[in-house]
């Protein structure tokens, strides 16, 4: 387990912004940049890849006012691609990011 180093937060914006290149939506974007921000200031260790955690910050902020279902108007094998990771793995990530968020 890590703490949010410079690093890795870089390498995670790398991959929210690639995702949000190819699928723009401002708020949601924005939303996940404040996400990945208080991911940061937190203090709790984590554990996993970058990828793995901005899949799950784009799935946290993109199921925050709607069921679980996946991320709007993205198919999950889409997202899959795009992300590098399983939608398991987004799942599981947007379940400890919410708990970062809202705690």
């Amino acid at each position: 387990m890590t703490i949010v180093t410079p690093e890795f937060e870089a390498e995670c914006k790398a991959h929210l912004d690639r995702f949000f290149a190819a699928h723009p939506n401002a708020t949601m974007q924005k939303r996940a940049n404040k996400a990945l921000r208080l991911l940061r200031s937190s203090e709790t260790p984590i554990k996993g890849k970058a990828e793995g955690w901005a899949a799950g910050i784009i799935y946290a902020v993109g199921t925050y006012d709607r069921p679980p279902v996946g991320v709007p108007d993205v198919l999950n094998s889409e997202f899959e691609k795009i992300m590098g990771v399983t939608m398991s793995t987004a799942r599981q990530r947007a379940a400890r990011v919410k708990e970062f968020i809202y705690l």
